[in-house]
């Protein structure tokens, strides 16, 4: 199928069509598994051959995100494609774009996946950030450093995650050391932000232009990967309505089409409770997990609902919920994890456990 044959915006898919899904992690399979009882067939495209996405999917590719052979071809074989992680290479999403419906498209990949043009994006858009600032070299951590103080975190502009890339600058005298921890790449420093929490909100927007956004999640970190997610968010209704707002605004400012998240800091001053962006992340996202079972309609049956041009789901959330991350050995408490009766437990299917690993996760029903 061609995109050239008829327009992205009118694609609607019948029960029985193909959805490409670039990336197999586990968020990949997770959308596999969701599609599945839409009668949706998935087809996932990922040079690794371990990827845990492979094991549910209909078919899949194998091969590397620059092999036009191969993805001229995986164009052909689905009827729509998404992607299940932002690291996707834009010229990837392009060259498919071309050839297939695209949801969603190539921009929201050039704007999260560069730390700087996703700041600008949502500074652009009325979002409030912390102070920010780019840094090209060592020597210019001291221009930055007026606009954002010390201490202040610096990170790397591209290809950073679950706290890789970047570093804490308590002192100028620190500079050189710092751009030496991130490896001497392109960075923006970033202000700190004396937040009182972390939440997320996770939002839809459907090709029609309809959205929806699930309640906020509370989170916490170990170790700068996500350990927990509560439901519901220690937040008053104002603030919980105005995250709404911001991931329904991101949404419609990127034309997106399918699910997205956008992480922020929750800041108790003077004024009361207000929410600080920290970044997007253009895919379902992994403090959405807790609708697998706490909402009628999971984030990943809404982005399979978004892609494929159908009407969203309801993101009423039918009971509070309790997400822990498997993180490494963590997994190898699967017997008990199974005894306890309000935990519903989700595994990856990774064969090897490993430190910092995220091999699966539980969703506690409270």
């Amino acid at each position: 199928m061609s995109a050239a044959a008829k327009s992205a915006a009118e694609t609607k898919l019948e029960p029985g069509s193909t959805i490409g899904i670039l990336g197999g992690g586990q968020l990949g399979r997770m959308l596999a598994l969701a599609a599945a009882p839409l009668g949706l067939k998935c087809h996932v495209y990922c040079p690794d051959e371990a990827s845990p996405a492979f094991q549910v999917a209909d078919a899949f590719t194998l091969a590397a995100y620059d092999d036009e052979a191969a993805l001229a071809a995986f164009a052909e074989a689905v009827d729509v494609v998404t992607y299940e992680f932002e690291n996707v290479p834009e010229a990837t999403a392009r060259f498919l774009s071309e050839r297939v419906t695209l949801r969603p498209g190539a921009r929201p990949l050039a704007v999260a996946q560069d730390r700087l043009s996703e700041k600008e994006f949502l500074s652009s858009i009325g979002i409030p950030l912390a102070p920010f600032a780019a840094v090209d070299g060592p020597e210019g951590i001291a221009a930055a450093a007026k606009v954002t103080g010390l201490p202040a975190i610096l990170k790397t502009r591209r290809l950073g995650y679950d706290g890789k890339g970047q570093t804490r600058i308590d002192s100028l005298e620190e500079a050189e050391a710092a751009w030496a921890r991130i490896g001497k790449a392109p960075a923006v420093l970033e202000g700190l932000v004396d937040f009182a929490l972390e939440c997320s909100v996770i939002a839809a927007r459907g090709a029609d232009g309809a959205t929806a956004a699930y309640d906020i999640a509370e989170n916490e970190h170990r170790d700068h990967i996500l350990k927990w997610t509560h439901i519901p968010a220690r937040l008053d209704d104002k603030t919980q309505d105005a995250a709404r707002a911001m991931g329904t605004k991101v949404a419609e400012a990127l034309d997106y089409v399918g699910v997205l998240a956008v992480e922020l800091f929750v800041v108790h001053d003077g004024e009361g409770e207000h929410l600080v962006a920290n970044e997007i992340a253009p895919r379902v996202h992994n403090s959405g997990h807790w609708t697998q079972d706490g909402c009628a309609v999971s984030q990943f049956e809404q982005h399979i609902r978004a892609v494929a041009g159908w009407p969203l789901g309801t993101p009423a959330r039918r009971c509070d919920v309790v997400m822990e991350n498997l993180i490494g050995e963590d997994a190898a408490n699967w017997q008990a994890i199974l005894a306890e009766p309000d935990a519903r437990l989700h595994l990856y299917g990774k064969a090897e456990i490993r430190a910092g690993r995220k091999m699966g996760h539980v969703n506690r029903i409270r």
